[in-house]
């Protein structure tokens, strides 16, 4: 087999419309054999000739795309010094843009893909058994493609999962349902428009593995936070021939932009499939395993783990965030995505123990022209020492508010707090994220996400159900913060429905109506339920996915409605924070918090542990906005009544200089709402005194 040598960048296999440069990056390695497979798994292979800084390179004319394709590296074996060399092990390229979906992962592999934790060597053979890289087409037609840009401030994300999403939709076509496709087809997107958001954060689609303790349970993976393959998509999601996962990927972006949808990925930098010291060896441990992980420095056969998955990424090391920023360029330049959410993104800081916001990832972030560009979400915490880091990363980025779910969800239930920390949640959370040149937009807010309940289940159960994960309810978080209105689990209790029925309602507004970027979990609209299971990462089945037949239609009407308020008055998504003082051209302050007695807040008034109502007026029309179109809007003032208080509470409306007449829009104690615009509710004088029902909001809009 004629092999030239070839040019050591870019990393990977690179197609050029003749045939393939193939380069691996490993500084230990003695030797690098390129192994290629035919269709029946014949595997012919040859050394790559050349090393140019640390990266072994070659050059194959005539090899196409769909060749099928791994590494064996020849280096030291020495586990003790952190060295895992064994050419009996084929790689998967760190590089792989596609991973080829035809191998069966079950038991009768493992043996062949473990690293030995002796220090013999295993000599068994796992080319025929693990999964292969995969030559792509780089080629795809991307027509009049333009990404969305929808500005922070006026972003909604729901984040979802591809086949979660569409396993079940009885209206699309059976072929298409759990697959890139599936999320691609114009259902789905009609159903997306129709709600109104404008971002997917889709669970992870990078290529992961399955975990052999799931499968030993009769569970499988469904989340996918056990990557192996950073720029490849993965292949379980894909309908089409060998390496067809990237085209079809692509078509999905390109028809979300063309509904004015943007795609962020959440992706997974902070550790891999691999595992600890007894994890298999699939890529990274073979090639360089001192290089790519962080070990433990007193034993380097053991690994630094801060994610709790066994293995940590190095991120000292210059190749790892060469890998990391070539990746996520390639996602942004290649893929068109216009966004990523990082999973436990506390670990990528960590420069030797303790988190370090200016390390050099953040760094290299900063400084880089395209991914710099796009939007970036922090997950703020690990599970290390120090890796709760809410409110502490860059200017750049806005992170999950953990502050917020936790605060919002305890006012609704009703415990004893002081209401400044909800006013602080309820606009943006200026205390943690202002001091950092931030503006509200840094704030990612949220009450239930993909890990924990969803919203039906935190009004639903007091206690997490995990005993379908086989792990004896061990597993998920015990303080959960959430209410089962009375009764756990399901009940035929007209009362407790309607009381759930309610709060569902109420912390759907209170997300919808606050400062900083909404996310929804998706299926909440829905009224999804996994029966009290706030840990269902192992459930690739019907607990996991939507449930579009039981669909509580009314409540999907009902997000959609407030996502139409909150995009036609820009005082519910503002650029800047409120100032609390009077504003040119106005007689008031742009924000006014008050008692249920109608007088504004004293400093006492906030401390008040036992409170559990307050009100707040918006003030629209002392804030002109430009519109997408550049046109000063003068917006509507709005005034909302909190109350999480078991009782009634009355409340009497602020004194006419906040406003002589208001309407009513929405009562969550109240079966219709006035949420179209289409019809005013009842109207109240400034002073009326209006009865707000326990566990409910009242939102109402000045008139005049």
């Amino acid at each position: 087999m004629q092999i030239w040598p070839g040019q050591p960048y870019p990393l990977g296999a690179t197609f050029d419309g003749v045939g393939t440069n193939f380069t691996l990056f490993s500084e230990v390695a003695e030797r690098v054999e390129l192994c290629l497979f035919d269709d029946s798994g014949q595997e012919s292979h040859v050394d790559l000739p050349e090393q140019t800084a640390l990266c072994w390179h070659g050059y194959l004319p005539n090899v196409q795309p769909g060749q099928r394709y791994g590494f064996r590296v020849h280096g030291p074996w020495a586990p003790d010094q952190g060295a895992w060399c064994n050419p009996a092990k084929l790689l998967l390229d760190p590089y792989s843009k596609a991973i080829d979906g035809s191998w069966n992962w079950n038991e009768a592999m493992f043996p062949y893909q473990f690293a030995n934790p002796e220090d013999s060597k295993n000599d068994l053979d796992s080319g025929p058994f693990v999964p292969k890289s995969i030559v792509i087409n780089p080629f795809f037609d991307w027509g009049h493609d333009r990404r969305p840009n929808t500005p922070w401030h006026r972003t909604i994300v729901y984040e979802t999962h591809v086949k979660g999403f569409t396993k079940t939709h009885p209206d699309l076509p059976e072929e298409l349902r759990g697959t890139y496709a599936g999320m691609a087809h114009p259902i789905s997107i009609r159903y997306l428009r129709r709600l109104g958001v404008t971002a997917v954060e889709l669970l992870p689609v990078q290529q992961f593995v399955q975990d052999s303790t799931l499968l030993d349970r009769g569970l499988r993976n469904y989340w996918g936070y056990n990557s192996i393959g950073y720029l490849a998509p993965h292949h379980e999601y894909a309908r089409g021939q060998r390496g067809g996962q990237v085209q079809e990927f692509k078509q999905l972006v390109k028809a979300m932009h063309e509904a004015g949808i943007e795609v962020i990925l959440d992706v997974v930098y902070n550790h891999t499939a691999e595992g600890n010291h007894l994890g298999p060896m699939l890529s990274f441990k073979g090639i360089d395993n001192a290089a790519y992980y962080r070990l433990m420095p007193d034993n380097r056969r053991y690994y630094m783990d801060y994610t709790g998955t066994g293995n940590t990424l190095n991120m000292r090391h210059p190749h790892v965030l060469q890998l990391i920023m070539d990746s996520l360029r390639y996602w942004v330049l290649e893929m068109h995505v216009d966004g990523f959410r990082f999973d436990l993104a506390a670990t990528l800081a960590r420069e030797l123990h303790d988190v370090n916001r200016l390390s050099s990832f953040f760094d290299l972030i900063q400084q880089d022209p395209i991914v710099s560009q796009v939007k970036l979400i922090a997950e703020p915490w690990d599970i290390g020492e120090g890796g709760y880091q809410v409110g502490n990363f860059p200017p750049l980025w806005s992170e999950w508010n953990g502050k917020y779910r936790d605060t919002v969800r305890d006012f609704w239930r009703g415990s004893d707090q002081t209401l400044a920390e909800f006013a602080y949640r309820f606009t943006g959370s200026s205390d943690l994220y202002q001091g950092s040149a931030r503006q509200p937009n840094a704030s990612i807010n949220f009450i239930t996400a993909h890990d924990g309940f969803t919203l039906r289940d935190l009004v639903s159960y007091n206690e997490k159900h995990n005993a379908a994960n086989g792990e004896d309810n061990r597993d998920g978080e015990n303080h959960n913060r959430s209410w089962n209105s009375g009764e756990e689990g399901p009940t035929g209790n007209p009362a407790v429905n309607a009381l759930r029925a309610r709060q569902t309602r109420n912390f759907l507004a209170t997300l919808l109506l606050s400062q900083g970027v909404p996310m929804i979990l998706g299926g909440d609209e829905l009224g999804r339920t996994q029966n009290g299971n706030n840990n269902a990462y192992a459930h690739d089945n019907e607990l996991s996915w939507y449930d579009w037949s039981h669909a509580d239609t009314s409540l999907v009407e009902f997000t959609s409605r407030l996502i139409r308020l909150r995009h036609r008055h820009p005082v519910f998504c503002r650029r800047r924070w409120f100032q609390g003082r009077p504003i040119h051209g106005s007689q008031v302050s742009d924000i006014g918090w008050f008692t249920p007695g109608g007088t504004e807040m004293s400093e006492e008034d906030w401390q008040a542990g036992f409170a559990k109502s307050l009100g707040v007026f918006l003030n629209g029309r002392a804030i002109p906005t430009p519109n997408e179109r550049g046109e000063q809007v003068i917006d509507d003032s709005f005034y909302v009544m909190f109350n999480s208080h078991h009782e009634p509470v009355e409340f009497r409306l602020p004194e006419q200089k906040w406003a002589e007449q208001w309407a009513e829009l929405l009562n969550t104690a109240a079966d219709t709402d006035f949420l179209t615009e289409e019809q005013l509710g009842p109207e109240h004088a400034a002073g009326k005194t209006m009865q707000v029902q326990p566990w409910s909001l009242i939102l109402l809009r000045r008139l005049s």
